[in-house]
């Protein structure tokens, strides 16, 4: 067991996939020698070789085009978009191909590849490096959504990713890169896709988050413990397919929620989740749904990037606000 921030965990499960499989290759802009933006691929090149740790032009919809084609054809590719801000030119590929391709086939043909892409604010970044889109691919069917939010949790769902038969977005949060750090086991165990991790067990309020907020959520839980409000934390982890079923056992315990997420509220991943909750458990609710959420604007540049982020107080806010229905 080995402590690690979050980059080094994806580097760690990177290595180990490369290793087991050597259909596994790895591919983007400036991942090989340069080991990428944030050197998540770093001396993959020197251990793997240049034909299955490919830099590439500056041209996201090529690198998702060779992608799609690599997938159906028997490799595992893991492509590497640098930010989220250049992923908008792959949509087509993802919507139209490699997301359909099961279908089209009728199940002849697979797509197993996987788009990582740093996603969130948090760095002081420029334009364009801040992007939080994860409800928009969400939306398209075929499509696994991922967002890790602590190095065990990349290490272990992005092994699963890689592993998977179909296509899968995997989000990195950037601002955790290095700010998050904890204990990995680098023996090759994937966690499951398509469920949620209650982090923090609390029988008053639900607080539900994905990436980067999940800190935050955890910071608002311990606030309210010493108010005496007992905050369940749930990390959702993959957004697509969606636990729905480990969400709702928390709601009918504490009846009370709030959902947390960087995106601009309108059309967030959260009314989702908050749609499914009126669905399935309505009559469990005591209050209100909260959703705490990045404005509807382009995220700020750097002076006014803290003033946009969701952060703790907020949400423990959101959870007064809900534990004052009686």
């Amino acid at each position: 067991m080995t402590e690690v921030n979050l980059v080094q965990a994806v580097n760690l499960a990177l290595a180990r996939a490369m290793e087991e499989d050597d259909h596994v290759l790895v591919l983007g802009e400036d991942v090989g020698i340069d080991g990428g933006v944030f050197r998540a691929t770093d001396g993959l090149l020197r251990r793997f070789g240049a034909e299955r740790v490919l830099d590439t032009p500056l041209a996201e919809g090529a690198i998702a085009g060779l992608s799609v084609g690599l997938g159906a054809q028997g490799f595992r590719p893991v492509a590497e978009i640098q930010f989220t801000g250049f992923i908008y030119p792959i949509i087509d590929q993802l919507a139209s191909h490699a997301a359909r391709l099961r279908n089209r086939t009728r199940g002849r043909l697979t797509c197993p590849m996987v788009v990582r892409s740093p996603c969130g604010g948090g760095i002081r970044a420029v334009e364009h490096h801040s992007e939080s889109p994860e409800a928009m691919f969400a939306h398209i069917p075929g499509l696994r959504v991922v967002i890790p939010s602590s190095p065990r949790r990349a290490y272990g769902l992005l092994l699963a990713a890689i592993r998977d038969p179909d296509p899968v977005v995997f989000l990195e949060p950037t601002r955790l890169y290095r700010a998050a750090r904890g204990d990995v086991v680098d023996d090759g165990a994937a966690d499951i896709l398509g469920r949620c991790f209650v982090l923090r067990e609390g029988g008053d309020v639900t607080l539900i988050a994905w990436g980067a907020m999940v800190v935050e959520a955890l910071a608002a839980a311990t606030a309210l413990e010493a108010e005496g409000v007992g905050a369940e934390v749930i990390d959702v982890a993959t957004l697509k397919p969606l636990d729905t079923e480990t969400i709702v056992a928390s709601i009918g315990k504490t009846g009370r929620c709030v959902i947390a997420h960087e995106a601009p509220l309108t059309g967030g991943f959260g009314g989702e989740i908050a749609g499914r909750i009126a669905e399935q458990a309505l009559f469990s609710l005591l209050a209100p749904i909260e959703r705490i959420a990045g404005y509807d604007t382009v995220i700020p540049l750097p002076r006014l990037e803290q003033l946009y982020f969701p952060d703790a107080s907020r949400i423990a806010d959101a959870a007064r606000r809900a534990m004052a229905y009686r």
